[in-house]
């Protein structure tokens, strides 16, 4: 469905050239500076940057439409700046003495993160000492801070808390390891956290009081309509809006190869055969049905947030799991078509392929693994307690 949507207008001038780059893009192992610099001309970066420090504070489904264009012309700048972007969503509900370091001398500032809690943490006066090589930080290579995961232990109930602690890129030494099949572009490097490092007080959240509204920023913008949210289901929403966008790119390449597409050998004309016909067909349908529920699941945020209404633990259990079964069905309508592409789309350098690997690689993600999220949702249908080893 076309809504209105001036960031999207912008985006698309600029989609033309982030397309061309792609195939550099890949060989950079990270997103080209040429692509970072165009995003930040049209102010996409600042999409949920608060408007205290200039951001544009913009609703979730106009910033999705635009990962969605994104990620049909390079998937991996889509996953780095996507994740760029929710990342200023999840600093909002930080202290705001952690929002004026972040932002106060430097409004574009963004951060990658590396949030699976395998920190190594000693308690001192005023914080913690950090210590680890922090695996996953995509987009690492244009961030100035970065969002690090680590397990804290609560004196008051002998448990571990999950938690999250910001520090500035003086802090750490990016290592270059990214070596993957699939969201080359992405950079998706190793930070290795200097030796000792302090992280203070302010600059840490416990990723519950994120999902709770207990944080320490919650609340500082009370007119503002997108922080009345836990942090989780919009930083999980990049993900969904990623496949659709290369799948329904998918869509588009396909019929291009089809309709021009003669058989070796018999020069028969593929485009007038039934089964890739059949299929392109049924994976339009299923890329349609996988827009059609995230737009709504979308939609559902956006109007919570207006409403400054937090959502029960039944609905974050199907946004938590829209997000992985719309993955799931554009990967299918993907590699439907990938099948039947033909000998040629295997060179490395072929959008197709680049999109069969791209769209696969979404569902590779601990959030977007479907086991998990049909779990998580059976278990809330027959009203049982969520399983704490699944988030």
């Amino acid at each position: 469905m076309e809504r209105p949507n001036p960031m999207l207008d912008e985006l698309k001038k600029i989609l033309p050239t982030i397309a061309e780059n792609a195939v550099e893009a890949e060989k950079l192992r990270r997103v080209p500076d040429e692509n970072i610099r165009l995003l930040k001309s049209i102010n996409l970066h600042r999409a949920f940057l608060p408007k205290v420090y200039g951001g544009l504070e913009l609703s979730l489904p106009e910033v999705t439409d635009c990962i969605a264009a994104l990620a049909g012309a390079c998937g991996g700048t889509a996953w780095a700046f996507s994740l760029l972007i929710t990342h200023n969503h999840q600093m909002a509900m930080f202290s705001k003495q952690a929002q004026d370091e972040f932002w106060g001398e430097n409004p574009d500032a963004t951060a990658s993160s590396s949030i699976a809690p395998f920190g190594k943490v000693e308690e001192c006066e005023g914080g913690v000492i950090f210590n680890g090589d922090m695996k996953w930080s995509s987009g690492c290579d244009h961030a100035e801070w970065a969002i690090l995961g680590f397990l804290r232990d609560n004196k008051e109930t002998g448990e571990k808390d999950y938690c999250f602690g910001v520090v500035p890129s003086s802090d750490y030494e990016i290592i270059d390891d990214w070596y993957s099949a699939g969201m080359k572009p992405s950079g998706t490097k190793t930070l290795r956290i200097n030796d000792n490092t302090f992280i203070p007080e302010h600059r840490i959240e416990k990723a519950k009081a994120m999902m709770t509204g207990a944080s320490s920023g919650f609340g500082l913008y009370p007119d503002s309509k997108i922080y009345y949210t836990p942090y989780r289901p919009y930083f999980a929403c990049g993900f969904a809006s990623m496949a659709l966008g290369i799948a329904e790119r998918m869509l588009e390449v396909f019929k291009n190869l089809t309709k021009n597409r003669t058989r070796a050998y018999t020069m028969a004309a593929s485009g007038k055969e039934i089964p890739p016909l059949m299929r392109l067909a049924e994976s339009t349908h299923q890329v349609m049905a996988a827009r059609a529920l995230m737009e709504k699941t979308w939609d559902e945020h956006k109007a919570f947030g207006e409403q400054k209404r937090y959502p029960t633990d039944d609905e974050l259990a199907f946004w938590r799991t829209n997000q992985a079964y719309a993955v799931k069905m554009c990967c299918e309508a993907v590699n439907r078509l990938f099948e039947v592409s033909g000998g040629s789309t295997w060179i490395h350098d072929n959008e197709i392929q680049r999109l069969w690997r791209d769209c696969n690689m979404t569902a590779a993600h601990a959030y977007t693994d479907y086991d998990v999220c049909k779990q998580i949702l059976g278990r809330s249908l027959m009203g049982m307690e969520a399983d704490p080893t699944m988030v």
